[in-house]
């Protein structure tokens, strides 16, 4: 969710050293929000503070050498807080992680595509919006994916939905977009078809469908993403 964003704000731009600092703040900023969430739902336990000090000093310390650079890239912080509120919420003892929430996340990473382009110092509006619209939809539909094989495994309907998610951005791509993106739309309902079928399939068997496996499927999925993006300029 981090790396995707990210490499698709450079295929909208051009590659940056500033690109390199940007990705050492978000993934600090991602290390120090999980923390907190683990840290709240396991009730606070002391032993959670050094990683939470640690994580939150060094993406403190890169947030302001990019605000001290690019005081623009402080217009992030009208998405960035208020779903880190939402999620930081979702995070409370006894809180289930509902389909609304992961969405949440979905919008908070997505500032990192014209921030990525922004601090290249190649600001041009098409393809920043075109590159922010491909990981928008790759990375609801890896939410309804997942979501599919695993909290909705066994779930025809969400099945169903995500699967019908994929086929009309396979359709929306085909009209709008190079051919490649078609064609990769079409890997991608393909996939999300054939998960939640292999999971039933597997289910009863000695060899069910593990997270670790849809999590290798994603990382395909996610690396025939930005190889498609670098390869097919929009």
């Amino acid at each position: 969710m981090l790396l995707v964003p990210l490499l698709l704000g450079v295929a909208a731009s051009l590659p940056n050293a500033w690109q390199l600092v940007l990705a050492g703040a978000a993934l600090t900023g991602y290390l120090t929000s999980t923390t907190l969430q683990a840290w709240s739902r396991a009730r606070r336990p002391p032993g959670y503070r050094s990683p939470i000090v640690v994580y939150g000093a060094i993406f403190a310390v890169l947030g302001l050498v990019l605000a001290a650079a690019f005081p623009s890239l402080l217009l992030a912080l009208i998405v960035v807080v208020p779903t880190a509120i939402i999620v930081f919420r979702g995070a409370q003892p006894g809180t289930r992680r509902d389909l609304a929430n992961s969405f949440v996340q979905v919008a908070q990473v997505l500032v990192l595509v014209p921030a990525a382009a922004y601090v290249s110092g190649e600001v041009d509006i098409e393809p920043i919006v075109a590159y922010t619209a491909v990981a928008a939809v790759y990375l609801v539909g890896t939410v309804l994916v997942v979501r599919s094989v695993l909290r909705e495994r066994g779930n025809s309907s969400f099945a169903a939905l995500s699967a019908g998610f994929h086929a009309i951005a396979t359709m929306l791509a085909l009209m709008l977009l190079p051919a490649g993106y078609a064609l990769l739309g079409a890997g991608l309902t393909a996939r999300a078809i054939a998960l939640p079928i292999v999971q039933r399939r597997r289910a009863s068997g000695a060899h069910p469908l593990r997270p670790i496996q849809v999590g290798t499927v994603e990382i395909v999925a996610s690396i025939a993403v930005v190889v498609v993006s670098f390869a097919v300029p929009i």
